[in-house]
């Protein structure tokens, strides 16, 4: 079974919520466990409540050292979640990086061979950009570098 870290923005804006919860079950589904599953839930301020600034940042690095890739939504700009994808490109994990057509995505990103990136009209598309990723990785494949740039 792989192991996928999924990174959303969460202090950043929780607008998109509902499209980690989909990833999150897209992964699920497929049998992958997501060690931060947290992070689709409405919750999540409630679940790190008590919880140190560094206890958050442990457990997060924790569970990019763990993973066998990454899994980013970046339509919502989150320092947090930049630094997830560039620690888990500096370990040479695997790298996706999502976001919703005509949202405007840094070059950080975009301009990034180390990760690849789609964009995405509708949660159909997003569905099948998740599971094709993560059986790639699953099955040891090539990982495409696709990368959309609608700037």
């Amino acid at each position: 079974m792989s192991r996928v870290f999924l990174s959303g923005s969460i202090r950043g804006g929780r607008r998109l919520v509902e499209t980690y919860r989909l990833m999150a079950d897209v992964m699920l589904s497929a049998g992958v466990e997501v060690l931060s599953e947290h992070v689709a839930r409405e919750t999540v301020f409630d679940d790190e409540r008590g919880m140190s600034e560094q206890e958050i940042f442990m457990k997060d690095v924790g569970g990019i050292h763990q993973c066998d890739c990454l899994v980013a939504e970046v339509s919502v700009h989150s320092i947090g979640v930049g630094y997830e994808i560039c620690y888990a490109v500096g370990l040479e994990k695997p790298v996706l990086c999502v976001y919703e057509r005509d949202s405007n995505i840094s070059a950080m990103v975009l301009g990034n061979k180390g990760v690849v990136v789609q964009s995405y009209t509708d949660p159909d598309e997003l569905r099948q950009i998740v599971q094709g990723f993560v059986g790639s990785v699953e099955s040891g494949g090539h990982v495409s570098k696709k990368v959309e740039n609608t700037g």
